[in-house]
């Protein structure tokens, strides 16, 4: 197993920052950079999900990385609902919003084993 020693070391945070990149990128072009409320919210809800890993990271307890990580969790999981958004309306090319589920969803997936491991060390 690796160790983590700063929040730029967890997988989840890097496979978030990469999915946001791409968000961003296809966001800003087309008749998608022009719908400001889907737009707005879905770069919020990216940047969230790996804003709230760092915080709970930098935090000073267990309780709280935990709590942090949660939020991230449904950020996570709103962000992949704009996806399907994206992709009924025509925003988001059916290929490419697919890939970005598939990545929402092992970033959940990777979220839920983070909790699972810290309520994990609290119990101890």
């Amino acid at each position: 197993m690796t160790t983590i020693r700063r929040f730029e070391d967890i997988e989840a945070w890097q496979t978030a920052r990469a999915l946001t990149r791409q968000v961003y990128s296809i966001s800003m072009n087309g008749p998608f950079s022009k719908d400001f409320g889907l737009r707005d919210q879905m770069r919020r809800a990216a940047v969230s999900v790996m804003s709230n890993i760092a915080e709970g990271f930098e935090r000073g307890s267990q309780k709280e990385n935990i709590v942090f990580l949660s939020y991230a969790k449904g950020s996570s999981g709103e962000l992949r609902t704009q996806i399907y958004i994206g992709m009924d309306i025509g925003y988001i090319e059916k290929k490419v919003g697919e890939e970005w589920l598939k990545e929402g969803r092992e970033i959940s997936s990777m979220l839920s084993g983070l909790i699972k491991t810290k309520r994990g060390f609290l119990k101890k």
